[in-house]
């Protein structure tokens, strides 16, 4: 009798490679870019305020975007519409902060949300392939 063979896990292809490496700099950016503005380039007091805390939702998703788990990518692609309307918002009217500013955040999170968007389709589409 023979012992079954051990399923060999299934690399994959190296565009989701850099779809994630995509997702976790934008990620990492975004989180870079809310401390900064809320500390440093425009906070709404001097020395910074507690808004500086909104990054905190963004720093959990990076285990899972760094493990390739789809449900993480899914999630994550509904929950940076919130930090997109924010920078549309402050684009639109705050006055404390550069117009840069929330250009730069609008920007970061449209190029996530297509990461995701992308990894998701790509790692449906390559699954259909694989079965």
């Amino acid at each position: 009798m023979q012992s079954p063979s051990p399923i060999a896990p299934v690399a994959p292809p190296p565009q989701l490679q850099a779809i994630r490496a995509v997702a976790v700099a934008s990620l990492l950016a975004l989180v870079v870019l809310g401390l900064a503005w809320e500390l440093v380039l425009a906070p709404l007091r001097p020395g910074g305020t507690l808004l500086a805390l909104k990054v905190l939702p963004l720093c959990v998703p990076l285990a899972g975007l760094l493990r390739h788990r789809m449900y993480t990518y899914r999630w994550l692609s509904l929950l940076v519409w919130l930090y997109f309307i924010e920078g549309v918002m402050r684009a639109w009217n705050d006055p404390v902060a550069p117009r840069w500013l929330p250009l730069l955040e609008i920007a970061l999170c449209l190029v996530l949300f297509g990461a995701c968007a992308l990894h998701v389709r790509t790692r449906l589409g390559w699954g259909r392939k694989t079965t």
